[in-house]
């Protein structure tokens, strides 16, 4: 893009609020929340992050509603959330950095049997989380999701929040009500590309009636399921137009892949077969082990790696957009800036080195240590980590 290229590391404006720099620690769910509720092991995880030098860090996965988490340790968003939320903003804030909660509602990915509740998704489907059935949002479900993502954010602006993060990805539920594989409704909310956006619309305008101008509001919509007859980028291009026009957001970060059906389209890299198998009880142990191949699929990892994607999203909006996606050095930081994107966000790679961004500030030269093994990714049930760097 012509005009001057922005510096990743100097101060940007986000909506309302300005972050020290163009750095965001993507949302990539801790396990550090074992009664649902903030813990000390949460804050200190999110401040680690501040202190390495990110202008924002997410909070993942702050669930809408108690049916809504994809298990029932993670944090769903209610009175009770709001002294820990607190005191982890206040955390992130001592270290000079932003904190944004991601709220969204899991739909089909969520756990019934963990959760001890019915999972939610746009048609009944067979749900292999809990190996039942998910029951068909009625219409007084979704506009009760809808107000819970409203609430969400105000207990998250209320918590001193500068800003949340709506799960318009992975087909979680709205994802999944934008995906023409997932969503068979022959109501309003199905069939036409316009009924299958209608719930994330919906959502983002009740989030910003609900906060106004007080905080940032972020989306996390996929490009692409990644899925035969889900939702393709040019399908996309549209709902995030809508968006746009509807004026609800402050920025979209753009993502891609489903958590319910091909997750490693997001992460590339090795599939950590072994690893995920070693986590599930004996009998469970070796069906993951002889089908998992077909869930955990093995793609390529290479730089900036949904940039191709990305690059027809800059072009076609005018809103700040976020870059995600194999940027873990300064090249990759750089050329997202170049191409246009106001901001990146950095997952793994933090993961492993918390103190990647400011040591690449003060050395261009530095370079990860992430090998993008993905071996991190079967911790997320005792405390997600990098296990190359533990002790």
């Amino acid at each position: 893009m012509a005009g001057t290229v922005a510096d990743v590391f100097a101060p940007a404006k986000l909506g309302p609020i300005t972050l020290r720099n163009r750095l965001i620690k993507s949302a990539t769910f801790e396990g550090r929340t074992p009664e649902a509720l903030v813990s000390d092991d949460l804050v200190e995880f999110h401040r680690r992050t501040a202190a390495g030098g990110v202008g924002m860090t997410t909070v993942a996965y702050c669930a809408v509603a108690p049916e809504g988490r994809t298990e029932r340790r993670q944090i769903w968003m209610r009175p009770e959330a709001v002294p820990g939320l607190r005191r982890l903003a206040a955390a992130v804030h001592a270290e000079g950095a932003a904190v944004s909660a991601q709220i969204g509602h899991a739909g089909p990915v969520a756990n019934p049997a963990s959760n001890r509740l019915p999972a939610l998704a746009p048609t009944r489907r067979f749900n292999p989380m809990g190996m039942t059935m998910t029951r068909a949002a009625t219409r007084a479900d979704i506009e009760r999701v809808v107000r819970a993502h409203a609430e969400a954010a105000l207990i998250a602006a209320e918590s001193g929040f500068d800003a949340v993060e709506i799960h318009l990805g992975h087909n979680y539920l709205v994802s999944a009500f934008l995906s023409p594989r997932l969503n068979r409704r022959a109501d309003g909310y199905g069939g036409s590309l316009a009924n299958r956006a209608r719930m994330a619309r919906e959502v983002a305008r009740a989030v910003r009636e609900a906060v106004g101008g007080r905080i940032a509001i972020l989306a996390k919509l996929n490009m692409d399921d990644g899925v035969r007859g889900g939702l393709v980028p040019e399908e996309s291009l549209q709902v995030a137009a809508w968006l746009e026009e509807d004026g609800g957001l402050d920025a979209i970060e753009l993502t891609a892949g489903s958590s319910l059906l091909n997750p490693m389209y997001l992460f590339k890299g090795e599939a950590p077969l072994r690893e995920f198998a070693g986590v599930f009880p004996r009998p469970q142990r070796l069906g993951v082990r002889l089908l998992g191949r077909r869930f955990l699929r093995t793609y390529p990892y290479r730089e900036t790696y949904l940039l191709d994607d990305a690059r027809r999203f800059r072009a076609a909006l005018r809103m700040p957009l976020v870059l995600l996606g194999g940027i873990t050095g300064r090249p990759a930081m750089d050329l997202a800036m170049r191409e246009g994107f106001q901001f990146a966000a950095m997952g793994r790679a933090l993961l492993m080195e918390p103190d990647l961004p400011i040591r690449i500030q003060r050395d261009r030269a530095t370079a990860s240590r992430c090998i993008h093994c993905n071996r991190c990714m079967p911790t997320i049930y005792t405390g997600t980590r990098c296990v190359l760097a533990e002790p």
